[in-house]
């Protein structure tokens, strides 16, 4: 395969990551999850489910991750034949083969099983990072690691690239805690928006409790956002892409909290709820992919000019 060939594939995979991601919050939240019974993969006794709607969208929810698993495997197998030099792309392929595995088995487990709202939230966390690990892939399927990084530039500076790590990882755990609001139908705890049924801090118990503790992890998710951003776009805005991430961090996080917002607001309306629930976690997992990516680039870049500066030393002695 050449090198636009396995770019494509890893766009490819990367879209249907996220359609199967997409298609498992459609799932959670028009409760179609049991459609086809305590069955997998069958639904209902059948290949083909009777038309009904919340059959097809849990049908429709086991075929695109089914898809997914066909894709990431042989994005997995390609890459690792025609992409010998880049072990960065060959990692990216295996970890969205390894979680799509892990949630298609947890999503089955659900099914067959009943599983505690704790348990739950992790298969949405696993296909969080299957479709990280596929956009990555598809970032990276497009750029050479090697690229010289240009002269003058500061030098990364530890304390930003662990704010970068740190901050990659904690998004993960308050998606997360979305994830622990959703399937524990905690949505309606905290009515009204940014105060919690008007008071700055309610009675901590119950729905309310968990709300109320995902409305103060995100606050604090956009205040690292911000600061993360702010440091990328600034500081190093001069390195390839960091000024970019920077940016779309923080308009995704931004966007991130208006539609929870969105979400309290519309809870009476069904129709408008699911919008609003559906690009809540669209733009959460769009910012958590976009930290991933940059965690990466800061640690290759980092390790790039390091590399390059050493090497002039060298020359010059």
């Amino acid at each position: 395969m050449t090198a636009k060939q396995l770019k494509w594939l890893g766009y490819i995979t990367c879209l249907i990551m996220f359609l199967a991601l997409l298609g498992g919050a459609v799932v959670t939240k028009t409760g179609s999850g049991l459609e086809c019974g305590n069955e997998w993969p069958l639904c209902n006794g059948k290949l083909v489910p009777a038309y009904t709607l919340g059959q097809m969208i849990e049908w429709s929810h086991r075929l695109l991750s089914g898809l997914a698993g066909l894709f990431s495997l042989a994005s997995a197998l390609a890459f690792r034949r025609y992409a010998r030099d880049r072990r960065d792309l060959q990692a990216y392929a295996f970890l969205t083969l390894l979680f799509v595995v892990i949630q298609a088995a947890m999503g089955a487990l659900a099914v067959v099983r009943p599983q505690s709202a704790a348990v739950m939230a992790l298969h949405m966390g696993f296909s969080l990072i299957a479709f990280a690990s596929s956009l990555m892939l598809a970032l990276g399927a497009g750029r050479s690691p090697s690229a010289e990084v240009p002269g003058g530039l500061p030098p990364l500076a530890g304390g930003f690239r662990l704010l970068t790590w740190a901050t990659a990882v904690y998004s993960y755990i308050v998606v997360y805690i979305g994830a622990y609001v959703s399937h524990t139908d905690s949505q309606g705890g905290c009515s009204g928006w940014p105060l919690c049924n008007g008071e700055v801090i309610p009675e901590l118990s119950g729905g309310v409790a968990i709300m109320f503790f995902h409305r103060v992890a995100a606050l604090l998710l956009f205040l690292l956002v911000a600061a993360l951003g702010h440091l990328a776009f600034w500081r190093y805005g001069n390195y390839p892409e960091f000024k970019k991430l920077g940016i779309a961090a923080v308009i995704l996080c931004v966007l991130q909290i208006f539609s929870g917002a969105g979400v309290v607001f519309t809870l009476d309306n069904e129709q408008w709820y699911l919008f609003a629930a559906l690009a809540h976690i669209v733009l959460i997992s769009g910012l958590f992919g976009v930290l991933c990516y940059l965690s990466v680039r800061v640690w290759q870049l980092g390790r790039l000019k390091n590399e390059t500066a050493s090497d002039q030393i060298s020359r010059s002695g």
